[in-house]
């Protein structure tokens, strides 16, 4: 499923600093070439979904190779939100890792120049709440996890194209203002 997403980075605490990127999500599994060219010639949008958030770095039925959206993305220039996926636990960690450093050898800066952010996880929090674990939302991640997940992805980029990408979670509003999950705001950049 596609859906809309503006993603602000901010440099700094001011707003006046900060860069909007806007695109859409996107699944594994995607005809990630064709999908962003049609994004970027949306009608009355003046091209501006330059930018794909991905769920995964992993390429759909691998365990750990890279996504094919990486060299689409090079090929229409779109910017990439990286997803390491953060609910399957620490081997899905592990092979996400893998992927990631994988297309940051195969790719080089073609590919870390495109990258705005990388996202570990996505709705763990949520699906880990009263309300997730009511809406049947699916297996989640702790915020122990999370924290523990981030420091792994900042350890596997550092000192490499991607060493100064921020690195982050993408949940739902109330995972951010839960303080349960304090942990997790602190650990992360975005």
């Amino acid at each position: 499923m596609l859906s809309k997403y503006t993603l602000a980075l901010a440099a700094g605490a001011s707003s006046a600093s900060a860069t909007i990127y806007q695109g859409f999500n996107y699944g594994a599994g995607t005809d990630f070439a064709t999908e962003f060219a049609l994004a970027k010639s949306l009608v009355g949008t003046s091209g501006a979904f330059t930018s794909a958030r991905l769920y995964t770095t992993i390429e759909q039925n691998t365990a750990s190779n890279p996504s094919s959206a990486i060299p689409a993305a090079i090929q229409q220039d779109v910017s990439l939100l990286l997803g390491v996926w953060g609910s399957g636990g620490q081997a899905t960690v592990d092979n996400e890792i893998t992927a990631l450093k994988n297309a940051i050898a195969q790719y080089g800066s073609e590919f870390t120049s495109r990258v705005v952010g990388i996202s570990v996880g996505s709705e763990d929090l949520y699906r880990e709440s009263p309300t997730g674990i009511e809406a049947m939302a699916g297996i989640g991640a702790n915020p122990t996890d999370i924290v523990n997940y981030i420091s792994q992805v900042r350890s596997a980029i550092a000192g490499t194209g991607l060493s100064g990408v921020p690195v982050g979670h993408v949940d739902t509003w109330t995972a951010w203002v839960n303080g349960s999950n304090s942990a997790v705001v602190s650990a992360s950049d975005l």
